[in-house]
């Protein structure tokens, strides 16, 4: 079983959660396991996306409370780290795709570089070395495969 992070910006744009839930919905129909924050924005539009596909997802969550994690999440893992939770969702991925973002997404893909994991950019508000860069949900998911299985 293979985890896809989606990592992204809480307040994010209409084109933004469009996009995140286009990428979670192919999650799910290519059989893998969303894994993010858990809360709002880009997770919460990729978890509905691959929640209404009949994938699973798993959130997890910042806080110590399981009620935060938006209804998509069917497994909500309540942290209590705060943003350093962040570094459970990339050591879990086992490749990631990051849509917009703002700092915590930024610490996302440098600890998953770091870790010398792929990281694909999709309108992503970084361009960091290192990562890859998608055009569309669909190209996204074609290269996470291609990481994945190679």
């Amino acid at each position: 079983m293979y985890l896809i992070g989606v990592i992204g910006s809480q307040k994010a744009t209409e084109q933004a959660k469009n996009i995140a839930y286009e990428v979670g919905k192919l999650i799910a129909l290519n059989n893998f396991v969303l894994v993010c924050g858990g809360l709002d924005g880009v997770m919460e539009a990729a978890s509905k996306g691959a929640f209404e596909h009949g994938g699973l997802t798993v959130g997890i969550l910042p806080d110590k409370d399981k009620k935060n994690a938006n209804p998509y999440i069917k497994i909500p893992i309540a942290s209590g780290m705060g943003y350093a939770r962040n570094f459970c969702i990339v050591q879990s991925a086992d490749c990631l795709i990051a849509i917009e973002g703002s700092y915590g997404t930024l610490n996302e893909i440098s600890a998953a570089l770091n870790l010398q994991k792929t990281v694909i950019g999709i309108e992503c508000s970084w361009n960091i070395e290192g990562m890859k860069f998608a055009n569309s949900p669909q190209e996204a998911i074609e290269l996470a495969k291609k990481f994945i299985f190679s």
